[in-house]
């Protein structure tokens, strides 16, 4: 038996990389009967058959994993944005972003298309917040060795709302991947999803990087949150306050003595940054128990 990772997870084939050479793997059927999909990220064991062909065994321990994109044991979430065509909202990112922390995985924010906007305002925000942030233009090159050595030895993936420039940060850090890129539309201001599943490229940094299919604002909504007295624990700039409101169950909302709002108005925690834990509380306050342990379920 051997050990490896699944880089990609493709019409019920699972192909491992064992650092060697990479087997299109089978599940054996124990593990649809124990509910457990294997995941791109995942470490697994499987037994080496004939013509590079596997049986997928076990998967091993998960440090994290998320459903969108459907990765595992990341350890870096590459969050590209972009203050050019397509503008990204910043909520898309702070949703992301919490969910990531939720998970014990570190962020990355990328401000692409630096060329076109500078990215600046952007940038700050997340500065500000804690966060390390590149500004970057994958047509220039500009940031391109930086966000190499950041990632360098680590299990990463590239999120992102569609347009923003996924696939062409990775083809920037390495150039004979090739990935299929598309232009934003004019009209819709909007990237076409030219990723159709996720894959874990080996890049010459030693980094396995994912390119996921990107989202938009209308389909960011599936993407899976806690609940909502945990959401203040995936906003790292809170930290400094919590403990310290006039209330002990305060919600940071618009509670009297609120520390964290005092921070906001200080301009201690970015406005924008509240502005999307207000939103993602209610969204949070809206989903029952029972939904969110079906979804995890699929």
């Amino acid at each position: 038996m051997s050990e490896g990772i699944i880089r990609k997870a493709l019409s019920g084939f699972y192909y491992v990389d064992d650092g060697q050479r990479v087997f299109t793997c089978r599940a054996r059927g124990k593990h649809r009967h124990a509910g457990q999909s294997p995941l791109v990220g995942d470490r697994v064991r499987f037994t080496p058959l004939e013509e590079g062909a596997g049986a997928l065994d076990e998967i091993l321990p998960r440090k994290n994993q998320f459903y969108r994109p459907a990765v595992a044991n990341i350890d870096l979430l590459v969050v590209v944005a972009a203050q050019a065509v397509p503008v990204t909202d910043p909520y898309l990112i702070d949703r992301v972003v919490a969910i990531a922390e939720s998970r014990g995985c570190d962020s990355l924010i990328c401000v692409n298309k630096c060329d076109l906007a500078s990215g600046e305002e952007l940038a700050r925000i997340y500065e500000q917040a804690g966060f390390q942030t590149v500004r970057l233009s994958a047509q220039t090159g500009e940031g391109i060795e930086q966000l190499r050595q950041v990632i360098a030895g680590k299990v990463c993936a590239f999120t992102g709302n569609s347009g923003v420039g996924k696939s062409s940060l990775l083809n920037a850090l390495e150039p004979d991947m090739d990935l299929a890129t598309a232009q934003v539309s004019d009209k819709l201001g909007r990237g076409r999803h030219t990723t159709r599943h996720v894959e874990l490229f080996r890049l010459s940094c030693g980094a396995l990087a994912a390119d996921t299919p990107g989202f938009s604002s209308f389909d960011v909504d599936h993407m899976e949150l806690g609940r909502k007295e945990e959401l203040q624990y995936a906003f790292r700039e809170f930290a400094p306050y919590l403990g310290k409101c006039r209330f002990q169950d305060c919600a940071h909302l618009k509670e009297k003595g609120c520390a964290v709002l005092e921070a906001v108005a200080a301009g201690e925690i970015p406005a924008t940054r509240h502005q999307s834990y207000l939103r993602l509380y209610e969204e949070a306050k809206a989903i029952p128990d029972w939904e969110r342990n079906e979804d995890k379920k699929r």
